[in-house]
Order: structure tokens, then C-alpha cells, then sequence
């Protein structure tokens, strides 16, 4: 039967406080395969398994429980070998990568920040900050809106300050992060989003970070900040 990956650890790591299981339906339980100074924490992998909100909670409930003993490397939802040998076969390949990973990665956990504007909020900003373009708003209002190529010329100005502000933005959110953080995983280009950004956190620093990134929303009001943790580091894996 084919072998359902969840994370890999060290042979010394003590396992989670409680029997798990893990994906599929009925739930599988939960092992370990071993292979040199290395574990893999595994399952059976159920047949036809599919990203079901079911399967996707069982496997991060699995690295939750089995980090909070101990240094894991998390595989993301999905990872299938053929059978236990095949990953005794990764584990003997791998070995030093797993565990140069596995040391920085101790005690550590992530959070994701997205960033987006608050539109109406950057659109004031927009309009505090530039004379010029707040004259030529005003100057249109009193006109009853404009002519129509007043209007165009205004939203061709509005929308150029818009992107230049999201670059501006995007670079004040990756220095913020770059202080607190103890590394950062910068995501794909989203619509959306001006900045999608994973950071690696002590596990002991997690609460002053979650409060320093607060304290960046309350600073920047025209920022919406979302914020997504603690994770697993599955950004941090490599």
C-alpha cells in the first residue's frame, strides 16, 4: 500500500502526546517510518485521496500535534510515496538536508501577512498627499464632474498613484517583516494582494510579533493586514 507523508523528524523526537490518525474515511492512524537518525511521520495513503476539508484538517492537525513535541519538517497535503521503503530510500538520500533543516527550524513556526489597500483610504491618502492631483479632483467637482477627457486624465492620474503607493506599501511591509522576522519566504504575485509574505518566528517571539504586526496595521490605517498563524514553516522547508 502507498505511504501518506506528513512531516520528518529526528529518530530522538518523542512523538505527540496522543495516539493521531490522520487522512482518509475512516481516519488512518498515525506512524513512523525510520531510517538512519531520521523518522518520517506517516499513514497509509487512502485511495483516491482528494484536498477534502476533512483530509486538509487532519494532515495540519497531525504537524500541529507532532510539532508541539518536537523540531518537524512539514510536507504540504498531498505528498505520496509508494511504500515505506521508497521513503526510507528519501530519508537515507536526503539525510543532511533534512537535518541542516531541521536544526534551523527548531522551535520555530510561521505566520503569512497579506497586505492590500483599504480603497477609499488610500484614495484620501493619495489625495492628502499630492496638491496637484487633490486640485485637479476639486477642479473637476466644480465643473459637475468634468468633460470626459478631464475624467479620463483624472483616473489615468489616480490609478498611477494608486500603483506607485502599493510599491511604496510593499516595500514598507517587507522591512517591517524583515526586523521581526527571523526569516521571510516572499510569495507569487497575487491580484489583490501588494504583499504576500511568509515569515519565520520563534515560537517563543510569536506573541510580541502578532503584536508588531498590529501595531503596523494600526500605523498604516489605509493597509489592510492579514494574518495567518502560527503554521507549520512549510515555506522554510526547502
Amino acid at each position: 500500500m502507498s505511504t501518506y507523508v506528513y512531516g520528518i523528524a529526528r529518530r530522538s523526537h518523542p512523538g505527540p502526546a496522543t495516539e493521531l490518525v490522520g487522512v482518509g474515511d475512516p481516519p488512518l492512524p498515525v506512524r513512523t517510518v525510520a531510517g538512519g537518525d531520521l523518522i518520517a511521520i506517516v499513514s497509509d495513503a487512502p485511495e483516491n485521496l482528494r484536498p477534502k476539508r476533512r483530509d486538509l484538517l487532519a494532515h495540519q492537525n497531525v504537524l500541529a500535534e507532532a510539532s508541539a513535541t518536537g523540531a518537524v519538517l512539514p510536507m504540504r497535503f498531498g505528498g505520496v510515496s509508494p511504500d515505506d521503503d521508497a521513503v526510507k530510500a528519501v530519508l537515507a538520500e536526503r539525510a543532511e538536508h533534512f537535518e541542516q533543516r531541521l536544526t534551523a527550524l527548531d522551535g520555530k513556526v510561521e505566520y503569512n501577512v497579506k497586505a492590500s489597500h483599504d480603497e477609499e483610504a488610500v484614495l484620501h491618502l493619495i489625495l492628502a498627499e499630492d496638491s496637484g492631483l487633490r486640485a485637479m479632483s476639486e477642479a473637476n467637482k466644480a465643473a459637475g464632474g468634468g468633460t470626459q477627457e478631464q475624467k479620463i486624465h483624472l483616473g489615468e492620474r489616480i490609478v498611477a498613484a494608486v500603483q506607485q503607493r502599493e510599491r511604496i506599501d510593499a516595500e514598507v511591509v517587507h522591512r517591517e517583516l524583515t526586523a521581526l522576522a527571523d526569516s521571510l519566504s516572499v510569495g507569487p504575485d497575487s491580484t489583490g494582494w501588494l504583499a504576500n509574505i511568509s515569515c519565520l518566528v520563534a515560537r517563543d517571539d510569536a506573541d510580541a510579533f502578532v503584536a508588531a504586526v498590529d501595531r503596523l496595521a494600526k500605523d498604516n490605517p489605509h493597509l489592510s493586514l492579514q494574518l495567518n498563524g502560527p503554521l507549520p514553516p512549510y515555506s522554510f522547508v526547502e
